[in-house]
């Protein structure tokens, strides 16, 4: 009688730290505006609307973001921001000022993101899932010429931002009520 009671309290104790992680992970863009992201977003999505793929995809078709498990959520919001300030905002290349003072501040957005998920580096591990689902992305991007990989990536960034809103829900609304 004790064993199965026992095996019992461990699956529930062991469920809820499972789900307390989770919930800590969500927690890790506390003070994100993602509302001005957002403004800064529309702002653009106009004026680089020269993408010339329109049947290509980096984000869009993402299951690889949809099927993002809870645990995987930190990891993969870590490696999009990355790969994003590191990739995207450097490769496009533009010409009117207005325009590259909007993608400097969705980049600067991006860099403050990346420095609130590095204090929560603890919890943020990258399970194999996590890696493989970048990874799709990268190589997504890697398909394309450079520039228009950037364009097309930038033209795709309501999908990202999306995203995060879904899986950082809490703190994200919390920040909208701020503005």
């Amino acid at each position: 009688m004790k064993a199965p009671c026992v095996s019992l309290c461990l699956l529930g104790a062991g469920l809820f730290l499972c789900s307390a992680h989770a919930r800590g992970l969500r927690r890790c863009l506390i003070s994100m505006n993602l509302h001005r992201v957002e403004e800064s977003f529309r702002g653009i999505k106009t004026a680089i609307a020269k993408d010339t793929f329109q049947n290509v995809t980096i984000l869009s078709p993402s299951e690889t973001l949809h099927g993002t498990q809870p645990l995987d959520v930190c990891c993969v919001t870590k490696n999009l921001l990355a790969f994003y300030v590191d990739r995207v905002f450097k490769d496009h290349q533009e010409l009117s000022p207005q325009i590259m003072r909007k993608i400097s501040s969705l980049a600067n957005s991006f860099l403050y993101m990346q420095k609130t998920l590095q204090q929560c580096q603890k919890l943020c591990h990258c399970r194999q899932e996590a890696t493989n689902a970048t990874r799709i992305i990268h190589d997504n991007y890697d398909q394309l010429e450079v520039r228009s990989a950037a364009i097309k990536a930038l033209g795709e960034l309501d999908v990202f931002l999306a995203w995060i809103d879904k899986h950082h829900r809490g703190t994200s609304a919390a920040s909208r009520q701020g503005t």
